[in-house]
């Protein structure tokens, strides 16, 4: 196995004891981009000369005071293309934000640069991080590490595949209904989604506010919990950020599971569910029962209509928040005899599909007649969805479930955008309720990775990784490899 395919923690080891530097490091992972994007097309800017510069920095730094240093300098990390770093080109994967480049640095970004982390790039997503599969993306699919074919899932599966490939131990992806878990599911890593508010959305283009949040994907959750705890905390640059302090993820890592009590949820076993997806979750849940804890059905009712709720509140903040990309300050700009023809003409070359479906979806429900029927309507229902969730976590300590129905699915195989939004159901409630929410791997069907989901209370981030951690460190999923990481080993 070549260094860049090491976990956070084991390359932290190897920096510290002189085995590799920073700047090997970060070339490993720039080669890995070489050899493999023309495939794997995970990637959409590769920042090498800053890598490099940083790389160095880091090693100066190590040297320096190794002991105080970050377990995350000198580590390489890919950043998911809807994050904005000051001075590098940030598309959000659609043509009307082509050649953006912001003159600041998103706060979670920039909490990784300050302790050392070395930027490989940025990476492919569902244009806005609008999708399941990163079909949506204007500069193509990614692929899935495990067939290149196959989708890495969406909206984050350009960061997902650069973990999987063996490019980069970690990267950063953005969540508003399942777009970190669900490619992690997909690509077989590790994918945490943090309490809404616990890290901050400060420099994240925003899809829809209320929902969204920033996480990493790893191979293992430790690398999680070591990002989270230097991403996490308040930011006074983000007025939705959560100001109770960050329970330290790794203190209780270890603990176990022993005496907790897990909550089966019967409505996220449904007919959607493929039976080996089934299969994998249901042995995975008896490897929590023999390491010591408890498993009971519960009951959210209102899942079955979890699906539509979203499908109204998240259009309804996109058409709000994509009203600011209109050619005048930014991006593309197609040039007109009007300036209404400017607005009409640029936004029609520069926004796909997806996303205009999803504008005129939320311009429909915001609309005077139609508000009270559909937003309202659908923000009570949210409400209700929190609620039974709330009174769940007064029996269970924590939920399990499958986090995608289904393996990767090859390309083009779910154009029914019906059909792609099914692929989200048991991750869209989560962000509903603001929850904390963690996919790893528990197995495989047809040589393709399943994800085994856990979801918490509100701020119980630290419980959740911890309950993550001991499933996984009690199989040997997570050390599987993609056909792509072993032919280059």
């Amino acid at each position: 196995m070549s260094a860049s395919q090491l976990t956070i923690t084991q390359q932290a080891a190897a920096l510290r004891s002189r085995e590799v530097s920073a700047v090997e490091l970060a070339g490993a992972a720039l080669a890995h981009v070489e050899a493999h994007d023309s495939r794997l097309n995970a990637y959409l800017t590769v920042t090498a000369d800053a890598a490099r510069q940083q790389a160095a920095a880091a090693d100066r730094r190590l040297r320096e005071d190794g002991a105080s240093a970050s377990p995350l300098c000198g580590v390489p990390v890919a950043i998911k293309d809807v994050l904005c770093i000051d001075g590098v080109e940030t598309t959000a994967g659609s043509k009307i934000l082509k050649g953006f480049v912001p003159p600041y640095t998103a706060t979670s970004v920039q909490r990784l640069l300050d302790a050392g982390a070395v930027v490989v790039g940025k990476t492919n997503c569902d244009e806005f991080a609008m999708g399941s599969s990163n079909e949506n993306s204007a500069y193509g699919p990614a692929g899935n590490p495990w067939d290149v074919e196959r989708v890495p899932g969406g909206s984050s599966g350009g960061s997902a595949a650069a973990v999987a490939s063996g490019g980069v131990a970690y990267s950063l992806g953005s969540d508003t209904g399942g777009s970190i878990r669900q490619p992690a599911a997909l690509c077989g890593v590790a994918g945490f989604k943090p309490t809404y508010g616990r890290v901050s959305r400060y420099g994240l283009i925003a899809f829809a506010s209320s929902l969204d949040q920033v996480g990493p994907f790893a191979h293992s959750v430790r690398d999680c919990a070591t990002v989270f705890a230097t991403i996490g905390g308040h930011d006074p640059l983000d007025s939705t950020s959560e100001a109770s302090p960050v329970e330290d993820p790794l203190a209780s890592l270890d603990a176990g599971v022993r005496g907790m009590r897990f909550g089966v949820p019967k409505e996220y076993f449904g007919a959607g569910v493929e039976p080996g997806v089934r299969d994998r979750v249901e042995a995975a849940m008896r490897v929590i029962e023999s390491l010591g804890g408890s498993l009971e059905e519960v009951s959210l009712p209102s899942t079955d209509v979890a699906l539509s709720t979203y499908y109204i509140i998240a259009p309804a903040e996109c058409s709000s928040n994509l009203a600011r990309m209109d050619g005048v300050r930014f991006g593309h700009r197609v040039d007109a005899s009007s300036l209404t023809d400017m607005y009409l003409r640029t936004r029609d070359e520069g926004f796909g599909p997806e996303v205009k479906r999803r504008i005129m979806l939320g311009n429909y429900a915001l609309s005077s007649g139609y508000y009270d029927a559909y937003y309202k309507k659908a923000q009570q229902v949210r409400t209700l969805v929190a609620r039974e969730f709330e009174s769940v976590f007064t029996k269970v300590d924590a939920l399990v479930c499958p986090t995608s129905p289904i393996v990767a699915f090859r390309r083009g195989e779910r154009s029914d955008p019906l059909a792609m939004y099914a692929c989200d159901t048991m991750t869209i409630p989560v962000n509903l309720a603001g929850l904390p929410g963690i996919s790893v791997p528990c197995g495989f069907v047809d040589s393709l990775p399943v994800g085994l989901q856990f979801i918490a209370p509100r701020l119980e981030d630290a419980k959740l990784l911890r309950v993550a951690y001991a499933y996984e460190q009690a199989t040997e999923w997570h050390e599987m490899h993609a056909p792509m990481v072993e032919a280059t080993a």
